[in-house]
């Protein structure tokens, strides 16, 4: 038979009635031929619970623990699927990570899958059930314990499974019912998109856009495994939601398909460093080992042996960042005069697959922020985006303004 592997987020499994609503639309695929495996995250709020539970009970947790604690809210979700398929009198069997096993690294809270053997399950498919609920975002390390794949794993799960099977399509159920051209909360005129290329999701899902989790994306597009984002909440047609496919499969397109923003940004600038060989990695190996993102970067023109070195991170490593800078100046690795931070930025991005055959984009982005009064602080380009960092009080005008300015509310 093949395969199908549905996904089902917080919010779509947050109540048994919603429970049962996805169970349904199993129910649904089975009756067309497919031998399902449904991958479930934890009820809506369960995870931060539980997080929540770890931090008032241990501040410096073990993360073994951690991995045990947090996974436990799938298995129920996972569980009850099964339970309700079965009353729907569909051959189910609830699957936790280790069952499978889903075999991970040994990085607890944040491990990346590298096998899904394929051999228990389709033994099972084999023997008649037709479907597998599995639980997501959880596997099992090399030491035969519990891991977690970080926030959000759940989708990796549903494409990794997707790959190691071989699955016809994956389907990623959320409270949206696509993808769309920015977020419509921002933007009224946002327009959900019928297809988006995995390039231009994946700078969407890291520059902000909250549909797939980054690795989700990178799996899909490493092996060729057709996304489709749905929502729980509505009817569905076979042409429902948003696909993400190969660039080949998108017949005609803008030259930008989404605005993307991030709010929560904070710009540093390490002012008179040294300027000799080898600094920028001494500076970005600190921050790496402190367990900080960075993301956009910036040197300025040398001046008397001395240099401004500008970088962006999520706002809530700013402490984490200025601890290990202070750290390596004591001692005596970098040499600098002072560290400023800016915790009121944003970063807005434009991204599109058309932007590497059409020139102009970049000339208009910031002709359009001109005109609005928006000041740019920094800028990164790559083949298919272009991103600036602002003011965050002007970030809603500026995407607005972006939106309109490329036409994004009308198909290609």
């Amino acid at each position: 038979m093949p395969v199908l592997v549905m996904k089902f987020g917080g919010t779509s499994v947050a109540t048994l009635d919603r429970i049962r609503r996805a169970a349904k639309r199993v129910g649904v695929e089975v009756a067309k031929g497919y031998d399902v495996i449904v991958i479930v995250s934890a009820m809506s709020g369960e995870t931060n619970k539980l997080v929540g539970f770890v931090n008032e009970t241990s501040p410096l947790y073990d993360a073994r623990e951690y991995d045990a604690i947090v996974s436990s809210g799938e298995n129920v979700t996972a569980g009850l699927m099964a339970l309700t398929l079965q009353e729907m009198d569909v051959p189910a069997r609830s699957w936790q990570g280790w069952q499978v096993p889903v075999r991970t690294t040994d990085a607890h809270s944040a491990a990346r899958i590298e096998e899904i053997p394929t051999d228990n399950i389709n033994a099972k498919f084999g023997e008649g059930m037709k479907v597998a609920v599995v639980a997501g975002f959880q596997g099992l390390s090399p030491q035969g314990r519990i891991t977690t794949l970080g926030r959000g794993g759940s989708d990796t799960t549903a494409v990794a499974f997707a790959a190691a099977f071989g699955a016809e399509r994956c389907d990623i159920y959320t409270d949206v019912d696509g993808v769309y051209t920015t977020d419509p909360r921002v933007e009224a005129k946002a327009r959900k998109l019928d297809k988006i290329a995995f390039e231009e999701m994946l700078e969407l899902a890291s520059l902000g856009a909250k549909v797939l989790q980054t690795r989700s994306v990178e799996l899909a597009m490493r092996y060729k495994v057709k996304l489709r984002v749905l929502s729980s909440f509505e009817e569905q047609s076979d042409e429902a939601g948003t696909l993400v496919c190969d660039e080949e499969e998108i017949m005609e397109s803008n030259v930008v398909a989404g605005v993307a923003f991030s709010r929560d940004e904070a710009k540093l600038t390490l002012m008179s460093v040294a300027d000799r060989p080898g600094i920028a990695a001494t500076i970005f190996t600190a921050l790496s080992d402190a367990g900080v993102n960075v993301d956009m970067i910036v040197q300025n023109i040398s001046e008397e042996g001395r240099t401004d070195m500008t970088w962006s991170c999520p706002v809530d490593q700013v402490v984490r960042a200025e601890k290990a800078m202070q750290k390596a100046h004591e001692d005596g690795v970098i040499n600098y005069q002072e560290l400023v931070a800016d915790k009121g930025v944003a970063k807005v991005s434009v991204v599109g697959i058309g932007m590497r055959s059409h020139t102009g984009v970049a000339a208009k982005m910031f002709k359009v922020l001109s005109d609005e009064g928006i000041n740019i602080k920094v800028i990164t380009t790559s083949e298919i985006k272009i991103s600036v960092l602002i003011d965050r009080k002007y970030m809603e005008l500026a995407v607005q303004a972006l939106h309109d300015a490329f036409e994004l509310d009308k198909a290609a």
